[in-house]
């Protein structure tokens, strides 16, 4: 996987004087079966989240409030998403690294996974990240 397989989707966006309505469907807007679904929120300034690769999950994020940006990095290059609207999802697939930063205040990040919790698909060290790439074992 390369940067360039990342990509922004833009969800439904039903419009209506009482309030706005968007959606996402897994194996549709969601291009997998959603298997885990959580939620990170309460971000103190200047910090950030994420710092790994998975080797199997693919994830859906979307900022259901406020802004942060999305670094995601194939061990070559980085591209970085800014996610302010919810009706636009980041989908990244499995073997590229992410970081999340330059959180707003009150941002709500909610991400979909492909895969259950498994701590053993995570990879947390960039070096051995690279590694990997190389070697092409994810």
């Amino acid at each position: 996987m390369t940067v360039e397989d990342a990509k922004i989707i833009e969800l439904p966006k039903i419009l209506d004087a009482r309030g706005n309505l968007s959606f996402a469907e897994q194996n549709n807007q969601i291009p997998f079966e959603i298997k885990r679904t959580y939620w990170i929120y309460d971000v103190p300034g200047g910090e950030s989240r994420g710092g790994h690769a998975f080797r199997k999950n693919d994830e859906m994020i979307i900022a259901l409030s406020g802004a942060f940006d999305v670094v995601v990095d194939d061990g070559e290059r980085q591209k970085r998403f800014n996610l302010n609207r919810s009706y636009y999802g980041l989908y990244i697939p499995k073997g590229l690294w992410r970081t999340m930063e330059n959180f707003s205040t009150n941002a709500f990040a909610l991400e979909f996974g492909s895969e259950h919790y498994d701590k053993s698909d995570y990879v947390h060290d960039y070096d051995q990240f690279k590694k990997l790439k190389s070697d092409e074992e994810i």
